[in-house]
């Protein structure tokens, strides 16, 4: 690790930690998970999400309703939509997540701050952001610190921050790191995968993820998902929150 980044220099945002694990209805992350859940428990840790870059009004819609129905965590939509989704679920428990320097981490960093506070105004209540990861692979450790610092200063008392490390790409050591960084940058969550680089969740990563964050962060796994027995054995595994296109099927099946 580099020496010059901070580590553990950030004070954890109680009121909006609870609210993304408690409040939500999922778990600590210090709480080993359930070997089963109910409907309605599978439901509050469900990220529903369509960030198809040719997702429609009409469909982000009724990825509205769907979420509204069956009390999902959050739905998980490009930008542009959500001033949409914020008056949709306005009042519904339901949060509006969208993403920052989605799905590359290539953006400057003061484009992904911009996205996030942005997105903040607009109703946003959860960012996820893609991490730098050439910059993570070229060693440059305070640039990713500050790439993820950049995004919480915009997001701080006012959303969630889940930071996609993309471990398809990363070795064992280059998740860890990219977790511990993360972490100590202030994100509430580190998570899997965008679900755009040809790889999804896996338990072993979801596993080491846990590993690494401990009890001071929470784990999302996303990508691939697609059914009931796979959203249990992540959740088993130590995830909190599952990203997912399927979540109407896995709390329906």
């Amino acid at each position: 690790m580099s020496e010059g980044w901070t580590q553990g220099g950030n004070a954890r945002r109680e009121e909006i930690f609870l609210r993304a694990y408690a409040g939500e209805g999922t778990r600590r992350a210090d709480v080993e998970p359930a070997a089963t859940h109910t409907p309605e428990d599978l439901a509050r840790c469900i990220d529903h999400t369509l960030l198809k870059p040719e997702a429609t009004r009409e469909q982000v819609e009724t990825l509205c309703r769907q979420a509204q129905q069956h009390r999902f965590a959050s739905v998980c939509i490009n930008p542009r939509f959500v001033p949409l989704c914020a008056q949709l679920l306005d009042g519904t428990g339901v949060a509006v997540c969208t993403v920052a320097g989605f799905p590359l981490g290539a953006s400057d960093t003061e484009i992904k701050a911009l996205e996030a506070r942005r997105a903040v105004q607009l109703g946003a209540t959860e960012v996820d952001m893609v991490l730098p990861l050439g910059a993570l692979k070229g060693g440059r450790h305070d640039a990713v610190f500050r790439d993820v610092a950049a995004v919480r200063r915009e997001t701080m008392g006012l959303a969630v921050l889940k930071v996609i490390l993309e471990c398809t790409l990363l070795s064992d050591a280059e998740k860890e790191l990219a977790a511990r960084i993360s972490v100590d940058a202030g994100a509430d969550f580190v998570k899997t995968s965008t679900g755009f680089a040809g790889g999804g969740a896996t338990l072993d990563d979801v596993r080491l993820l846990r590993r690494t964050v401990g009890g001071e962060a929470g784990v999302k796994a996303a990508g691939g998902i697609r059914d009931r027995a796979t959203a249990e054995a992540m959740l088993a595994a130590g995830a909190n929150r599952l990203g997912t296109s399927s979540g109407v099927v896995i709390v329906t099946a």
